[in-house]
């Protein structure tokens, strides 16, 4: 194989592609061309219910920005992430950027057409699929952003990339539903169908079936028969013999129906897992789980923890790296989850809690009063004792004054209770 075309072969793979790009590589005698997928956020109900859920609660966590760990309130940066730009607010921003996260992997923020040098005073979201890289010796050099007038070069230096890691291109994200292609036209290719079905109204209830033959004219006056008797307008789920052996017989859905159903239903599965939204957060209730409120609290909380957290975190990183570092700022950026209601403790949690640290002696009554904002009584700065635990330590501890290994120890007898329940506290 020459240079040049060994060359070329290897700009083919590792070219990213958009998502509809990568719908269309199946061999086409497997997938007819109209059966590609261009837009899964439009024509699948379950990936735009699934990135509506996460760019909705993400836009909930507040992004502030810090010096020295203090909020800062005014000044340039604050103002930019307040501001964004005429057609933006912060909360747009950051759904924005989570939307063409996880729909194709990655995000851009432009810093607007008059951004010379400094820090941005705009920023804009922009549509990755529109963007192509010029890479020269491993690096991105300039950035072209398609437009109906033409492609607009924009420096790597007007520009903050969120991408998400890619096998196959270390400049440009990969979508998240890359290897859900197949689950995402299988149900589109059933809805198409049931669509079909539904218009042209080709499903029966029923046949007519008879073991005589029929001229084509005895058909047509069996059929008007029928619908004169049983037409749509009438109860149409009766059962009948008309005569010459003729009988209705209601038809039952297939077991390839059931099957398209149960490929539905895991493909739906499939897709929530990837994206890491639990069956309740999406409203789906499954009949092996129960609907109890401790139930639903845990699978809202643990959607917070372990799918939008860490996703925020990624972009604080990022941010950290390429905009308040690039540009030399002692401010930094984070997002508030202190009003998230999914990740604080309900109020039987917290006194629960607070009972257990009274009792193993951690505080007093007066402290906890203190942090929920309640005045203090006058018996609770003394610590809690609690008798059925002293009197197992304590007969505990004359076992053990029985015990040869630490008679050795304590040179034949055991320190005193008291000086054992206060260790204990400690």
């Amino acid at each position: 194989m020459s240079g040049s075309r060994w060359g070329r072969n290897l700009r083919k793979i590792f070219k990213v592609l958009s998502f509809s790009e990568f719908m269309g590589l199946d061999n086409p005698f497997e997938r007819e061309p109209s059966e590609t997928v261009t837009d899964p956020y439009r024509s699948h109900s379950w990936v735009n219910i699934c990135i509506s859920i996460l760019i909705r609660n993400i836009g909930r966590a507040p992004f502030l920005i810090t010096m020295n760990g203090k909020e800062v309130s005014s000044g340039l940066i604050f103002n930019l992430f307040r501001d964004v730009n005429p057609g933006m607010n912060r909360c747009d921003l950051w759904k924005e950027t989570a939307a063409w996260w996880f729909l194709e992997g990655e995000a851009f923020w432009f810093f607007g057409d008059e951004y010379s040098a400094g820090i941005p005073r705009e920023i804009y979201v922009l549509n990755p699929r529109k963007m192509r890289a010029w890479v020269e010796y491993g690096k991105v050099i300039r950035w072209f952003y398609a437009t109906d007038q033409g492609e607009i070069p924009i420096l790597p230096d007007e520009l903050i990339h969120f991408r998400d890691w890619n096998p196959w291109n270390p400049h440009r994200g990969v979508t998240p539903l890359i290897a859900l292609s197949d689950e995402i036209l299988q149900d589109i290719r059933s809805n198409k169908s049931i669509s079909k079905l539904l218009k042209n109204n080709a499903v029966p209830e029923g046949i007519l079936k008879t073991d005589q033959i029929l001229r084509e004219e005895e058909a047509d006056r069996l059929e008007k028969r029928w619908e004169s008797s049983y037409g749509r307008n009438r109860k149409a789920r009766s059962i009948a013999v008309l005569g010459k052996g003729t009988s209705f017989q209601s038809l039952t859905v297939t077991p390839a129906a059931l099957k398209s159903f149960d490929l539905k239903r895991w493909n739906l599965y499939t897709l929530l897992s990837r994206y890491g939204i639990p069956p309740r957060v999406a409203n789906i209730q499954d009949s092996k789980s129960s609907l109890s409120g401790s139930d639903t609290a845990s699978q809202h909380s643990a959607f917070w923890k372990y799918t939008i957290i860490p996703l925020l975190k990624n972009f604080e990183q990022i941010l950290e790296t390429q905009f308040f570092v690039r540009f030399g700022l002692k401010e930094r950026g984070s997002f508030d989850l202190s009003s998230i209601p999914e990740l604080q403790e309900s109020a039987d949690e917290k006194s629960q809690r607070d009972i257990r640290e009274i009792e193993a002696g951690l505080k007093t009554i007066n402290d906890v009063l203190a942090e929920r904002g309640l005045p203090p009584k006058p018996w609770g700065d003394k610590w809690h004792q609690n008798p059925q635990k002293n009197k197992k330590n304590a007969d505990s501890f004359e076992s053990k004054d029985q015990n040869p290994q630490f008679k050795g120890k304590w040179g034949g007898k055991c320190p005193s209770n008291e000086q054992q329940f206060t260790e204990d506290i400690l």
